[in-house]
């Protein structure tokens, strides 16, 4: 097969990774790509929204599938656009990637199929809005804007004078653009949170293994959000019983309210879950595979991912079921300076070769490119280290050897990824004291 996959992060060098030791893979192309991404695939130096480079390309190419990392493309029609011209693609088509470009289309596909999720209200001018928050007690109070806005959009508000200032700065200051005219005021939720990915092709879903990620900068969960600093896989205590639960309450009640609405749902679902002491619920979706919680469940993925997403895009998923390796994966993302607030480009990376030597590491790139021959920062996420081991202690590890001979000026990682589950695989923490037997 000849293979596209568009985007140039961490995510999509773990997919490129993937399908590189798939048998089925003639030639692999990734566009843009990054500095890692050029070693295992050729590549295009194309945009990931520029749809109509894109669709010229994986014409002439003759590309037998091409497998999206980002939402933007896919909330933009990418998927629409390369079907109309008879190419086969792993990802939904514009209104099914409406449930990560639209919370309140999620809402309301999530209210037709029944499925648990924080309650919410719905604003489309400034003076609602604020007089909503203002009438409010039940604080803390989540504030989203409804489209897509690069990760920003979600602001969790301890009081009022947050909550106001949240809302003035979708419809006053205009922070989120268009993204922010429409917003939601959400409950918030208490619990552990975890994300399961699932592969889907419009009929049959197949979950991927569980993970955990770490979204604050610092350890200790302090500082602002980000993209994701680090994660692990499998994740303690939500076992089988509980994928059999998200599966049955969560993930094929949103596929069928979707079929009911005529859209058929072919990629992967990101169900972002948080365990309550009500069970399970949905925090949000979203419509591509999550970063970095694909560089920590690929690496211990015993299936074909290739073969998986090419039955997914083709509506040939059933009967399948992924396998999995037994040892536990631990993930650690390295940023450059000022992430989250800006990035740093252009420091030479040291210590690749070296980190990459060791047993059962891999190393991703994300915001990396070459520069004279040599690898430099290109972005704030700018590498993921992965380790595989006997228990999340040694992968723990293993991870940050791998990241200690690795080296750039401004270097931002967490000293903490997976110590919670070195601590719940010891039996000296529960991820789900709020009672995951109620799921």
């Amino acid at each position: 097969m000849r293979v596209l996959v568009v985007g140039g992060g961490g995510r999509e060098h773990a997919l490129v990774h993937s399908f590189a030791q798939s048998p089925l893979a003639e030639r692999i192309f990734c566009a843009p790509g990054n500095a890692g991404t050029a070693a295992e695939a050729d590549n295009i130096p194309v945009a990931a929204d520029d749809l109509p480079a894109l669709l010229d390309f994986a014409s002439r190419e003759q590309i037998d599938l091409t497998v999206v990392g980002p939402e933007a493309p896919l909330v933009i029609g990418l998927t629409d656009l390369f079907e109309e011209h008879g190419l086969a693609v792993f990802g939904p088509n514009r209104e099914a990637a409406q449930l990560e470009g639209s919370k309140v289309f999620a809402k309301e596909v999530m209210a037709d199929g029944g499925v648990p999720t924080g309650a919410y209200r719905r604003h489309t001018a400034l003076e609602t809005a604020l007089a909503d928050v203002e009438g409010r007690e039940d604080y803390p109070l989540v504030v989203k804007a409804d489209g897509l806005a690069a990760g920003k959009g979600v602001i969790i508000c301890a009081h009022k004078a947050e909550a106001r200032t949240a809302v003035e700065s979708c419809f006053v200051s205009r922070d989120f653009g268009a993204a922010g005219d429409v917003l939601i005021t959400e409950e918030y939720l208490t619990g552990s949170e975890v994300s399961l990915l699932v592969l889907c092709d419009g009929e049959t879903a197949v979950p991927l293994a569980p993970a955990q990620d770490y979204k604050r900068i610092f350890a200790g969960d302090q500082g602002p959000n980000t993209g994701g600093m680090g994660s692990y896989c499998p994740v303690p205590g939500f076992e089988q019983k509980a994928i059999d639960a998200a599966m049955e309450h969560v993930v094929e009640p949103v596929v069928a309210a979707l079929r009911r609405r005529n859209v058929t749902y072919r990629g992967v679902l990101y169900a972002g879950l948080i365990v309550t002491e009500a069970g399970i619920k949905v925090l949000e979706f979203n419509c591509r595979f999550g970063d970095p919680e694909t560089q920590a469940v690929l690496p211990r993925l015993d299936s074909d991912l290739l073969e998986l997403c090419a039955a997914a895009a083709d509506g040939g998923l059933g009967g399948a079921r992924a396998l999995w390796k037994p040892q536990d994966c631990v993930t650690v993302v390295l940023a450059s300076a000022g992430y989250p607030a800006s990035s740093h480009k252009g420091d030479v990376i040291s210590g690749l070769a070296e980190a990459a030597a060791l047993d059962d590491v891999t190393v991703y790139h994300a915001g990396t490119a070459l520069q004279d021959g040599e690898v430099v920062t290109a972005g704030g996420r700018v590498l993921a280290v992965s380790a595989l081991g006997d228990g999340f202690a040694a992968a723990r590890e293993r991870a940050y050897e791998a990241v200690g001979r690795i080296a750039f000026d401004g270097l931002q990682v967490r000293s903490d990824i997976a110590e919670r589950a070195v601590k719940a695989q010891a039996g000296e923490l529960d991820l789900f004291p709020r009672g995951l037997e109620l799921a």
